[in-house]
């Protein structure tokens, strides 16, 4: 006689958490942008920022981040995403936002509300400078004057 017992709902555990992990990895795989006349939202996995034009204070193009220390977060192959806090501003505890698809291109620095920042680019350099144009001329007509 065969003592064998049919572990059926471990099989269905062990098959539902591969699947949510591969659906996880391809949520976080990619920047995901979309903007409207109001605000620009940035969404990669488990991290969104949601940025109203109004208060963005500078868009610039970088070449290197500056060194920080990730609070949570991921790095992998050219990829760096997650929640840091800079170095030099460990005393006031300020969060950075980092949606870097390519870490060897450039990056956009976004300052908003004052004294945040947001560092982010896409997979593709030509989509990051198109992005960075759209972001320049939308903040300069909220500044332009009626």
């Amino acid at each position: 006689m065969r003592l064998t017992k049919n572990h059926w709902v471990w099989s269905v555990m062990l098959i539902v958490t591969v699947i949510l992990c591969a659906v996880i990895l391809i949520l976080h795989f990619k920047n995901w942008i979309s903007s409207d006349n109001e605000s620009l939202k940035l969404r990669s996995g488990f991290y969104h920022v949601e940025i109203p034009y109004s208060d963005l204070d500078s868009v610039l193009l970088i070449d290197r981040m500056p060194p920080m220390e990730r609070l949570n977060g991921f790095s992998a192959l050219e990829k760096e995403k997650g929640v840091f806090r800079e170095f030099k501003d460990s005393l006031t505890n300020k969060k950075v936002h980092v949606f870097v698809d390519n870490i060897s291109q450039q990056k956009v620095k976004l300052v908003y509300e004052d004294s945040v920042y947001l560092y982010f680019n896409l997979k593709d350099s030509v989509e990051t400078i198109n992005l960075l144009d759209d972001l320049t001329a939308k903040m300069n007509t909220l500044r332009i004057p009626n």
